[in-house]
């Protein structure tokens, strides 16, 4: 292993499935490490389709691996029909294998899954370790609904998978928020490697490029990757449909994995109502949140951490199936009195929804009532990081000015 800052390489992996959730936390963490350590040298392994979408910081680098894309019933299928689901397996835990040999990393960061796709990196942490790659997993605040991630890892072994491979947990979020373990029988010694970092910050991209945004004030309605988003959109339109009072700019970003059909109807359906402006994607999300009034989402991570970042008043409306991640989010965040939250039955209502958007941009932000929210995660990370390449190289190696 090497043993400085300066020239230190972090291997991080990315499942991405569904939506953008993975490779956007990935990518925060690794822009804020090379601004810490400027000899640090990131490469994430990503199934993300659109992952060259996304601007990355100098020693920052990707290696798309073949997609698989999860659908709505949790199935999983390869994104190129024409090839076989257990060949593109095949294939990506080829390529993933064969970049953690050539890129040799001091330090291994996945992302949610422990085992990857399918278990599809159970052969590589089994390497690197025997190559003594410091190995890391990095939990979101809330996983699951604890009965189906208990299911979901006992059939596969996963918690003691966890103890034999991981040397480190991290679960990005405050123990005072959410343990994303909480009701599973969690072994001491995992117990023992845990660490709540923080929730990840989140910045103003500061890009030279101008977002393309509304010049007036505008609420923020943004449904992650889209992949599962249209319901949401529906009902902000129908809600403007039926309350001409709703007068308050709605900017409405789709998402780049909203199918065709469904972003053609939304579009057309919101064309003579003169107060929605609609997009598909917008690879600065960050600037879009911190320019808005307020934000209406369906509560994943990365829009969470960006509303609870830019301190804005928000409205959640989770996704409750097939997993409950966002719903117990958004409860928890609701209950600390965090932000608003309707379920997606009382979105559905048009009466109901027009009302919580005409209350949104006039209630009390996130920091009103976020006494112990812990945005340190990346200073957290950063810090460690150090501590474990080299502590005598932390002061040097810190970029300057």
């Amino acid at each position: 292993m090497t043993s400085r800052l300066n020239d230190a390489r972090i291997l991080m992996y990315s499942h991405d499935t569904f939506g953008l959730g993975h490779l956007r936390r990935c990518r925060t963490i690794a822009h804020a490490l090379v601004e810490d350590y400027r000899g640090l040298n990131v490469l994430i392994i990503s199934g993300a389709t659109i992952a060259g979408a996304f601007d990355y910081r100098a020693r920052v680098d990707f290696v798309k691996i073949p997609s698989i894309i999860k659908l709505r019933n949790g199935e999983y299928t390869s994104l190129d029909r024409h090839i076989d689901l257990q060949d593109t397996l095949k294939m990506r835990r080829s390529i993933i294998r064969h970049t953690a040999e050539s890129f040799q990393p001091d330090i291994f960061i996945v992302d949610k899954e422990p085992m990857g796709l399918r278990g599809e990196i159970e052969e590589t942490l089994a390497y690197l370790k025997s190559q003594g790659t410091r190995l890391v997993i990095g939990l979101r605040d809330v996983m699951d609904a604890p009965q189906l991630l208990d299911a979901e890892w006992q059939r596969n072994d996963v918690m003691n998978k966890i103890a034999k491979f991981y040397d480190n947990v991290w679960v990005y979020g405050s123990p005072d928020f959410h343990d994303p373990l909480e009701g599973l029988d969690v072994p001491q010694v995992v117990r023992n490697r845990m660490e709540f970092v923080g929730f990840l910050q989140r910045q103003q991209t500061q890009s030279e490029t101008s977002n393309v945004r509304p010049k007036e004030d505008y609420i923020l309605v943004t449904t992650g990757g889209g992949g599962d988003g249209s319901e949401l959109i529906d009902d902000v339109i129908n809600a403007y449909a039926y309350d001409k009072t709703l007068t308050h700019k709605a900017f409405v970003v789709l998402g780049p994995y909203m199918p065709a059909e469904q972003r053609e109807r939304l579009l057309n359906k919101a064309a003579p109502i003169p107060h929605l402006e609609i997009i598909q994607f917008d690879n600065r999300m960050e600037d879009l949140v911190a320019g808005a009034k307020a934000v209406v989402s369906m509560g994943g991570y990365n829009t969470v951490c960006e509303i609870f970042s830019f301190d804005k008043p928000a409205l959640i409306v989770p996704r409750v199936v097939p997993r409950e991640e966002q719903l117990i989010r958004a409860s928890r965040a609701k209950e600390l009195g965090l932000l608003d939250m309707l379920l997606p039955e009382e979105a559905e209502n048009p009466q109901h929804m027009a009302e919580a958007l005409k209350a949104l941009p006039h209630r009390q932000p996130p920091s009103a009532n976020s006494q112990n929210l812990q945005l340190d995660g990346l200073q957290n990370i950063s810090r460690r990081i150090a501590e474990w390449l080299h502590p005598e190289d932390i002061n040097a190696a810190k970029a300057t000015g």
